[in-house]
């Protein structure tokens, strides 16, 4: 189709409204195909999630990857990206092949303007970031154990390993007596 506002002709305002919207919210937008953009967002646990947005001729699709598969506790964790699918908007977690962890969504290009994407990006980065050091506490606890034994045995700085503090602080023995 060509012309008179076909598939092509959304495609493309969907593609400039991506390079606008990154544009506008200083965020690292780079071309990876004809209608495909890996967009850097920033976080605070996760320093940086790559999302790739796909502009096909009916849908955006959105991919971004969290995290490796987990090393332990791979039920556990699917469990909980499960439970929290159930909340989430526009994107939801799933798992490739391998087990790595990934957002992912398919939006009509219909209705895409720009608040709705930046509300898709913002999930995308709320979802990937806040939910970090729980998926890695889950899916990595012991060599996020052993690292910080390493550490503090050789005098080593454990400050990147602070959001696991917790793992390590002794236990109140009067907690759960009653």
């Amino acid at each position: 189709m060509s012309g008179g506002g076909g598939p092509a002709d959304r495609q493309s305002e969907v593609a400039r409204l991506i390079e606008a919207a990154c544009a506008d919210r200083e965020l690292a937008c780079e071309p990876t195909g004809e209608f495909s953009y890996a967009v850097t967002l920033p976080g605070t646990h996760k320093l940086k999630t790559i999302c790739n947005l796909i502009v096909g001729q009916h849908a955006l699709r959105i991919e971004a990857f969290v995290m490796r598969q987990p090393d332990e506790r791979r039920e556990n964790l699917w469990a909980w990206l499960l439970r929290r699918n159930s909340r989430m908007y526009g994107v939801a977690f799933s798992i490739d092949a391998a087990g790595d962890v990934y957002l992912t969504g398919r939006v009509s290009l219909a209705g895409l303007d720009e608040e709705e994407l930046d509300r898709l990006l913002g999930s995308v980065l709320t979802y990937a970031d806040e939910s970090f050091d729980t998926m890695l506490e889950i899916g990595f606890g012991s060599a996020i154990r052993r690292e910080w034994q390493w550490r503090v045995s050789r005098g080593e700085s454990t400050a990147n390993l602070a959001a696991f503090a917790h793992l390590f602080q002794p236990q109140d023995p009067g907690l759960g007596e009653a």
